[in-house]
């Protein structure tokens, strides 16, 4: 009897032990129409990790992790997410409609549907031309856009770690300076590319998605809209609904829109044949129209170091004659775009 009590014992001991918290992230889900064989979650050079995915979109695996916001990569597009040990998170995602598919479920859901409904809020909230209006005028709109951020954050706090919290107010009291500093830092663009004007391109000829390649030369005769772009970059596919409204505005009128994409291997683990395989994919899925080419040495080559491009998208202007009319022309969404076009010469 002493012993069977004592087995008892034990037992009750072990069961009424409290199970010790789950030191890890447990990250799973589905993705359909993947644009990769694995996801890349990264928190700057302090975290990454490559998450394979099977032939059916599934994925599953554990992240020990330090509480706060990863980046995740899909191979073509990236979204942010709110990690914490002890979350078991599940993720859905239709690649051909990113933002629009992206839901979470499981624990960790609340804040990381949060991070997706913002993303959209946001998406919407900043028109490009809003850096084409003058200083006053810019301020003024500043003011207003914080305002509405920090009551979108005030009307969804229902279920979100005090974490994430903390970090949206940080990030909202940066967004005022942050992006003042864009704006000046745009004006002093203006200025340092002035000395650009008239002047002669510097010329490229790179490989056509169609064939062959494409020279500048090949141009001559009309004006030219270059897109300087690449398949990751989340900005840059942003604009493009915008150009191809702009191309189907401007069809048939003297001039050419060129995408040029600099796609060097990222995305692809540095793989510069996979990349190239990647932009022709794009090409063909969105339905990109113009004249599509990729430059053969990624940012190095003559053309991008000579508009001393360090940042994408970024867009230039030249004329029938080869010589550049702006070197940092308004983006695709921008309302000063079609005014420029409009008061060309012989366009």
């Amino acid at each position: 009897m002493k012993k069977l009590l004592l087995g008892l014992s034990v037992l009750a001991v072990v069961a009424c032990k409290e199970e010790a918290p789950k030191d890890y992230v447990t990250f799973s889900g589905k993705i359909e129409n993947q644009s990769s064989d694995s996801l890349f979650v990264y928190q700057g050079r302090a975290f990454s990790k490559t998450i394979k995915i099977a032939q059916d979109g599934t994925f599953s695996d554990t992240l020990k992790v330090t509480t706060g916001m990863y980046g995740v990569y899909d191979g073509n597009e990236s979204t942010n997410i709110f990690l914490k040990n002890g979350y078991d998170l599940k993720l859905e995602l239709d690649t051909k409609e990113f933002d629009e598919s992206l839901k979470f479920t499981g624990e960790g859901a609340d804040a990381n549907n949060y991070l997706v409904k913002k993303a959209v809020m946001q998406e919407n909230l900043i028109e490009p031309s809003l850096f084409d209006l003058e200083e006053a005028e810019f301020n003024a709109k500043v003011v207003d856009l914080e305002k509405e951020m920090y009551t979108f954050l005030n009307d969804n706090t229902k279920g979100l770690d005090s974490t994430l919290i903390a970090n949206e107010k940080a990030q909202i009291t940066q967004f005022k300076p942050g992006i003042t500093g864009a704006y000046k830092q745009q004006q002093g663009r203006a200025a340092q590319f002035a000395s650009y004007v008239g002047q002669p391109s510097p010329d490229f000829n790179f490989e056509n998605v169609k064939g062959g390649k494409t020279a500048l030369a090949d141009l001559k005769g009309k004006y030219v809209y270059i897109d300087v772009w690449a398949t990751w970059c989340g900005p840059c596919l942003r604009e493009i609904p915008s150009l191809k409204k702009v191309e189907k505005d401007f069809h048939g009128k003297n001039i050419e829109f060129v995408s040029l994409s600099v796609d060097d291997g990222r995305g692809f683990k540095g793989d510069v044949a996979a990349a190239k395989e990647g932009w022709k994919k794009m090409i063909a899925e969105k339905e990109l129209g113009g004249i599509q080419i990729i430059s053969d040495k990624g940012w190095k080559s003559e053309f991008v170091q000579g508009f001393k491009i360090n940042g994408i998208p970024r867009f230039i202007l030249i004329d029938p004659a080869g010589n550049i009319v702006n070197a940092d022309a308004p983006r695709p969404s921008s309302p000063k775009l079609r005014e420029i076009l409009n008061g060309l010469d012989n366009i």
